[in-house]
């Protein structure tokens, strides 16, 4: 099977399934989020992330650039220097992580008045 047919089989479906597969990742959304307001490092995302480790964000950072999502850049600089930031599908979906938002909001305040 050619990598064509397998991202037909992944992504060339149904817009609902590619967009859950695209942030199944329990932090990719949270990523994305922090991605927003400009390209981050490694360990600055790390320190923004509650609770997660810095395999599971290694993990998550690669999932969301094989995906397309984000992009990594390295500056040949001593030390090494690394930046995650994301490309312009990945800036598309700000209206979805806003839209996302006001949904959370309105069911926190819901969940209080049962």
């Amino acid at each position: 099977m050619d990598q064509q047919t397998t991202l037909e089989e992944r992504f060339g479906k149904c817009p609902y399934a590619t967009a859950q597969s695209l942030i199944s990742g329990k932090w990719a959304i949270l990523i994305l989020l922090y991605l927003q307001d400009g390209p981050l490092r490694f360990n600055e995302l790390l320190r923004k992330m509650p609770k997660m480790t810095h395999a599971t964000l290694s993990v998550q950072l690669k999932n969301l650039e094989e995906n397309g999502l984000i992009q990594r850049v390295q500056y040949e600089a001593i030390p090494p220097k690394v930046e995650y930031s994301l490309t312009d599908i990945g800036k598309r979906f700000q209206p979805v992580v806003s839209a996302l938002e006001t949904w959370g909001e309105e069911y926190i305040d819901y969940m209080k008045t049962r």
